[in-house]
């Protein structure tokens, strides 16, 4: 052996003793990435790459922030602290990580730091801090804001702030976006905002907040009030633009319309929830419950609102002139409230209108004027219970592609009708699309009711006794896709689907269908519900039409046969078929003299053996019997005829 090669090996020998093996991190580092989350972690690991630009430490168990821990990590950008159990944060932690831009310190206990009125130090480059669901309340947010000069967007939602004081975010000066939601506060000083000039996004919702008098955000584009307790909300006077887009004051006790910017870029209104009894007056609240002042809506303008909610208030009537400045409003709800009538002339001034929601009222008159809703394409009535309406309503809408019209006591008109028939059309609208007309207390569909417009989905459900003839759906053959005759009570369906070549989806549940007879071919349907009929059997050329396509099926809660249905217990046992209520489905078989239900997919060549050896053996002596009879009666007759013959010899 080389002399040197025994030196060096007897070095290494020596050595090797007092190396130790480097320490393995548990973390998972990928480029710049290290993620060391839900890891039980109780101190940061120091065997990362020092070139790390983002750490993930959330879902551990660490308690104490030192300067020590992140000494070797100056060149984090993005910090995840959610989710531990910090109580705290040696001041000034932060300061050496000069390229830090995202901090999230969510869900710690940060409440027990703030408790020591100790600032947490400058954060030099932060833009993004997320300091929810801390428990902080009083002024303890302060000492994390004080000195955050590049901070732009903040989050303080979850705690139990209960004031926001002026002086709250003076340190922060570059914030644009302020998530304060689901707080507890009750008070906001004179000008906690006003002085953060780039402000344009601040959520306050799910507070205690009663009222916002004198509003003066104007660079404020979108500003969340949602579930609060607000009776009022007013805007200072000013001939000044507000930047305001997105209001969002649903679920609140607004009595009275809120006094809206004079000049404004307003395009969503969210008053839903609130108890709106008119639309005519805004203003004070005390000094419109003294009749003292009244602030006309007619006079603000929504030239710009695209989306007004107006739903669940107790609004009883809705003037055409409140919407006189709405020219571009595209979304209009305003379903469950009292509204008695509502009606809309020619000069409507909503002829942008897409979508109007009027649903869930006490509507007994309808009118709408040629034109007055040139561009509505979905319009919602159910629960009006409306028993008559014109029956050319809907033809003057030119654009309508859906119509809800549930719960309502609506007829369905034949192709040919008159004014005093008191029905409505749904043929001849060249754009329809989706019809839903369950629960109308329908007496029939008319033949051909819906010729000339292309439905893809009917809903006919839950009209029980509705009589549905053999030509009803004439017209629809290529381009019905779904069709809904739940709940009607049926007891039989004389419609032939082997035409309808897109009809995808076909629910005949909770009927009282004995047979299924509807394709003299193959089926298009993919889903099929036959839930809760009276079928004992489904006919070989029934599942020999469906095999194709069908991709789902339901047959649960039906009195089916276990030994006359071959074809369908094959159907059901094919991998490409799901069948969801399979655990539900059961059939019956005879079993010494008495019917056994039993799961469907647990039957078995053997339980109907038995019956089939029975039914064998009862037809033999069926058979024996007839021909003993036979045999006897031949028999009977030969010797009663040369009885008679023998008879005649002897009197001769």
């Amino acid at each position: 052996m080389d002399v040197r090669l025994w030196i060096l090996m007897l070095i290494v020998k020596q050595v090797a003793p007092f190396r130790r093996p480097a320490e393995l991190s548990p973390c998972h580092v990928l480029q710049k990435n290290a993620d060391c989350s839900n890891l039980n972690l109780q101190n940061i690991p120091a065997q990362l790459p020092s070139t790390i630009h983002t750490l993930d430490l959330s879902r551990n168990l660490l308690q104490n922030l030192t300067h020590d821990a992140l000494l070797a990590y100056s060149d984090v950008h993005r910090l995840n602290l959610h989710s531990n159990r910090i109580q705290f944060i040696q001041p000034g932690f932060f300061q050496a990580m000069s390229r830090l831009q995202v901090l999230d310190l969510s869900r710690n206990s940060l409440d027990l730091y703030g408790a020591l009125k100790t600032h947490v130090g400058r954060l030099t480059s932060v833009q993004s801090l997320d300091l929810s669901g801390n428990g902080l309340f009083g002024d303890m947010s302060d000492y994390f804001l004080q000195d955050a000069p590049a901070l732009t967007n903040l989050s303080l939602d979850g705690n139990s702030i209960t004031k926001i004081s002026s002086d709250m975010f003076n340190g922060s000066q570059a914030l644009e976006n302020i998530d304060l939601h689901n707080n507890v506060i009750i008070d906001i000083e004179d000008g906690a905002f006003e002085s953060l000039t780039h402000l344009s996004e601040l959520d306050l919702s799910i507070n205690s907040i009663s009222c916002i008098v004198d509003f003066n955000l104007f660079q404020l584009k979108t500003l969340n009030l949602s579930k609060n307790s607000m009776t009022n909300f007013q805007t200072i006077h000013s001939d000044l633009e507000f930047e305001l887009m997105y209001l969002d004051l649903r679920e609140n006790k607004l009595l009275y319309f809120p006094v809206l910017p004079q000049r404004n870029k307003l395009m969503y209104l969210d008053l839903s929830r609130n108890l709106l009894r008119s639309v005519n007056c805004s203003g004070p609240l005390e000094e419109l419950e003294n009749n003292s002042h009244c602030v006309s809506t007619k006079h603000q303008d929504l030239s710009r609102l695209l989306y007004l909610d107006l739903s669940y208030n107790q609004l009883k009537s809705l003037p055409s002139s409140f919407f006189s400045s709405m020219q571009a409003l595209e979304t209009l709800n305003i379903s469950n409230n009292c509204l008695e009538s509502f009606i809309l002339d020619g000069e409507s001034p909503l002829r942008s209108l897409k979508t109007l929601d009027i649903s869930f009222n006490s509507l007994q008159d309808l009118k709408l004027e040629e034109n007055a809703l040139a561009a509505l394409e979905v319009l919602h009535l159910q629960g009006n219970f409306f028993s008559a309406l014109d029956p050319g309503f809907f033809s003057r809408l030119p654009r309508i592609h859906s119509l809800h019209l549930q719960q309502n006591r609506l007829s369905i008109c034949p192709p040919r009708w008159s004014p005093a028939d008191g029905c409505v059309s749904f043929s001849s609208l060249p754009t329809l699309r989706y019809l839903y007309l369950s629960e109308n207390s329908l007496a029939s569909v008319p033949q051909a009711a819906f010729q000339g417009s292309p439905l893809l989905i009917l809903d006919l459900s839950l009209n029980p006794g509705v009589n549905i003839g053999a030509q009803a759906f004439s017209g629809l053959e290529t381009s019905l896709a779904h069709l809904s005759l739940r709940g009607n009570q049926l007891q039989t369906l004389d419609v032939d689907f082997t035409s309808f070549y897109n009809l995808k989806s076909l629910d005949l549940s909770v009927n009282r269908l004995t047979s299924l007879s509807l394709w003299r071919g193959d089926s298009s349907v993919e889903s099929l519900n036959l839930q809760n009929n009276s079928l004992v059997t489904l006919a070989p050329d029934t599942v020999s039409s469906l095999q194709k396509a069908l991709k789902t099926l339901y047959v649960g809660s039906n009195p089916l046969s276990c030994c006359r249905n071959a074809h369908l217990l094959t159907l059901l046992q094919q991998d490409q078929l799901s069948v969801p209520d399979i655990a539900v489905a059961t059939c019956w078989y005879g079993k010494d003299s008495e019917n056994v239900e039993i799961d469907v997919s647990a039957v078995r060549a053997e339980h109907c053996e038995s019956l089939d050896t029975k039914v064998l053996l009862i037809w033999v002596i069926v058979v024996l019997a007839l021909g003993l009879m036979v045999v006897l009666t031949v028999v009977f007759k030969l010797c009663h005829s040369r009885r008679h013959r023998f008879n005649r010899g002897i009197k001769a």
